[in-house]
């Protein structure tokens, strides 16, 4: 996995979980898992060095096409519509509070950022992505990553508050997030004023 107690290693270890088999975030356990980063991640796999790895795009494409590895479970299947997070747009609460424009312009460029993903063509897609790539790190993607990549991906402002609960039970019986009270988490008042549709923040906050 990516990063101990992140994302992608809290559904690694849960999924494990559920599966009998047990793991410690000292590496410990039935299934040996070594929190490792991603380009890192492909070049072990392309050298026969680990078995297997639970990534974000566009990393698992990048081992299903250039490393030949297989999906065993695709996270979708594990969750209600097949709908979860993985990266989403936060500020602080003093941020929030000092600088109100600044959140609504940053909202405002979310949206329109996620509504040009949502329509444009494949192909100006692919050349806007790799040219950031490009300027970033110095290094693009081909195309058929960039396809496959983006075709496992929902782009949408909304939160999917409704998911935290669980993501937060997950980490704890995981062992690697402590409990914790996560009422009043989100607070969607800016987030609806640029929304195409109400946004709900699953009792969890504000809307």
């Amino acid at each position: 996995s990516p990063q101990l107690g992140g994302t992608q290693d809290v559904a690694l270890r849960a999924w494990l979980g559920k599966q009998g088999l047990k793991t410690s975030a000292a590496g410990g356990g039935d299934v040996a898992i070594n929190p490792t980063e991603n380009a890192q991640t492909l070049k072990l796999f392309q050298d026969g060095k680990l078995d297997g790895a639970w990534l974000p795009e566009p990393w698992a494409s990048r081992l299903v096409l250039q490393a030949g590895a297989k999906v065993l479970v695709d996270e979708k299947s594990l969750w209600e519509n097949g709908r979860f997070p993985t990266t989403i747009l936060i500020v602080s609460k003093k941020f929030a509070a000092e600088h109100p424009q600044t959140v609504a312009a940053l909202l405002r460029g979310n949206k329109a950022a996620v509504d040009w993903l949502n329509s444009a063509p494949a192909a100006e897609k692919a050349s806007t992505i790799n040219a950031a790539l490009k300027a970033t790190a110095g290094s693009t993607l081909p195309a058929d990553v960039i396809d496959r990549s983006l075709a496992n991906i929902t782009f949408t402002v909304d939160p999917l508050a409704g998911t935290y609960k669980k993501l937060l039970q997950d980490g704890v019986d995981a062992g690697v997030t402590k409990q914790a009270d996560i009422n009043g988490i989100f607070d969607l008042r800016a987030l609806n004023t640029v929304a195409s549709q109400k946004i709900s923040a699953a009792g969890l906050g504000q809307e």
